[in-house]
């Protein structure tokens, strides 16, 4: 500032010392003259371009899911994050104010399930619904089922794929548990909830107009978004289907989660089982 005060001066003809001018605005001179040693950080390839390379690939990864992934120390990533200016830029949070009753959580797996439903454009074949059942507690993607109907025989056959997967049997439970999903046609059709009864789980709805409440499946919907579905474009719902398996078996094998301790679902589960 004294500096370009003092070329200020001596553009209008007038010459002053900087010693006097810092009397003027009583400044000490040191302050004047000091300049930092400190040198630009320097980032260590082994770090930076295996980072680098993973976020190319991967952009909407945060430095929690890369340090997993690379098995880097997560202070590390982050660092070379915010030095590089690769930090992924959070969603502004709003201030509608929510009902946070009923968390989606559960203490064990098959406490508590959660479904919901979402829209894919599968090109030729227009846009296709998508239906996923998660664990809570696992935060494992059990079932899903896309299709061109975004019936209950939609959200059914999810429901049917994810007993399978986690049960072995389409045979009725031997623990009833809740299954939780918003108030949407689908979930509270007849067909669709004689569905759920036959097989001795116990629907639990959430309060209308609060998605929080249904934060696991709506967390992974976003995901499932962001890392696969709007990075494609599918030509097919054959095409669609592919792609997503193929995420969603990422999603459950190798993908870590900070909730879990950095441990992917499949892991959780064999831990919790």
């Amino acid at each position: 500032m004294i500096e370009a005060i003092r070329q200020g001066l001596k553009a209008d003809g007038f010459e002053v010392s900087i010693s006097k001018l810092c009397t003027w605005f009583g400044i000490p001179r040191r302050s004047v003259y000091y300049r930092s040693r400190k040198s630009a950080p320097k980032i260590q390839p082994r770090f930076a371009e295996p980072i680098k390379a993973m976020i190319e690939e991967e952009p909407s990864f945060g430095y929690r899911t890369v340090a997993g992934l690379l098995g880097f120390n997560k202070n590390t990533v982050q660092r070379v994050f915010q030095l590089k200016g690769w930090q992924v830029k959070k969603r502004p949070i709003g201030h509608r104010p929510r009902i946070e009753a009923l968390p989606s959580k559960a203490e064990a797996p098959n406490q508590r399930w959660s479904t919901d439903l979402c829209r894919v454009w599968a090109g030729r074949d227009g846009w296709a619904s998508l239906a996923l059942v998660i664990d809570c507690h696992t935060r494992e993607l059990l079932g899903w089922h896309l299709s061109r109907s975004g019936k209950a025989s939609t959200a059914g056959a999810a429901l049917e794929q994810a007993l399978i997967s986690r049960f072995g049997t389409l045979g009725r439970v031997t623990k009833t548990f809740l299954l939780r999903s918003d108030n949407g046609l689908v979930f509270t059709s007849r067909r669709y909830t004689a569905l759920v009864r036959s097989y001795g789980l116990q629907q639990e709805f959430i309060t209308p107009h609060c998605p929080q409440q249904n934060g696991m499946v709506e967390r992974v919907i976003r995901s499932l978004k962001e890392q696969c579905v709007h990075r494609h474009r599918f030509e097919t719902l054959q095409h669609a289907s592919r792609v997503i398996s193929d995420w969603i078996a990422f999603y459950n094998t190798r993908r870590p989660h900070q909730a879990l301790g950095m441990k992917t679902p499949a892991e959780a589960y064999a831990l919790a089982a």
